[in-house]
């Protein structure tokens, strides 16, 4: 029982579910939400990242398997398909039950972002609008966030802006460690049609595009903090692209760029809390 359940774990994508979670909660506990907001927020985000996380696993269980993906627990027999597709189907039926706790516009923007995210799974992650759906969802992420605060605010529109930036150059980041392994099975989402250099450039100029947006859009003048937070997302996705490439010359494989992105994602984040310049 205990492989089965850590099988769950990591069939979830754990390193991107408790980033985008962690994101989401300090998000509300910036612009102002009570204890039980940021609450709410952080298990709707959550239950929506394991519905993704056990879905995508089960779709691509067959293509995991014929490359060899010992590293994803349904390829190697650890987990069931059956069961990490009704893990992931009924973590989908709770995800707007905690935001209902806010409002009907909070739990119809964590839908909105749930059904984007489901849909780059299937059908949209073969085609080259395989970007438009992080772009949705993590565009959407704020505009829960504001819209559960009491009243539903507006969300601010370069907000919900530097979160699809966000979303789209995680996508490319995310998708780099497994060109090859996708290329072999088939799928040929934008990033494989612009192969590696040119999703390096994407992901990068997408990430930097965000954190500007993050610092200029506020009304008044940027902040010191903005302007370093600027200057780190120039420097890390280049750190990153450096570390991957080392880690690809041992044969590991190269998640060192969507690390990076986390890393200057939560930074953004960090900047919009100390700053308090949400709404």
């Amino acid at each position: 029982m205990s492989h089965v359940v850590l099988g769950l774990v990591r069939a979830s994508h754990p390193e991107p579910a408790v980033a985008v979670t962690t994101v989401s909660a300090l998000l509300a506990w910036g612009v102002g939400h009570s204890p039980g907001g940021v609450a709410a927020v952080a298990l709707s985000v959550l239950a929506s990242q394991l519905a993704v996380g056990w879905i995508n696993d089960r779709l691509d269980a067959d293509r995991d398997t014929a490359v060899g993906r010992r590293d994803k627990p349904v390829a190697s027999g650890i987990v069931s398909r059956r069961l990490v597709g009704t893990a992931g189907a009924l973590a989908a039926v709770l995800t707007p039950l905690p935001a209902l706790t806010l409002n009907l516009a909070a739990a119809g923007a964590v839908v909105l972002a749930l059904v984007s995210a489901l849909l780059y799974n299937w059908p949209l992650k073969s085609t080259p609008f395989s970007v438009l759906p992080y772009a949705v969802s993590f565009g959407a992420l704020p505009a829960v966030v504001v819209l559960g605060l009491p009243g539903g605010p507006t969300p601010p529109a370069w907000l919900v802006a530097a979160g699809a930036l966000l979303g789209a150059g995680a996508h490319f980041a995310n998708v780099l460690p497994d060109l090859a392994d996708d290329e072999r099975t088939g799928v040929r989402g934008l990033p494989h049609r612009l192969g590696p250099a040119g999703s390096r450039l994407a992901a990068a100029g997408l990430l930097l595009a965000a954190t500007t947006t993050l610092v200029v859009g506020p009304p008044g003048p940027p902040s010191w903090a903005g302007l370093a937070a600027v200057a780190v997302a120039a420097v890390v996705p280049a750190l990153g692209w450096y570390a991957g490439r080392a880690a690809a010359a041992r044969g590991d494989r190269p998640v060192a760029v969507f690390r990076a992105v986390m890393l200057v994602a939560l930074i953004d984040v960090v900047l919009l809390v100390t700053t308090g310049r949400v709404v």
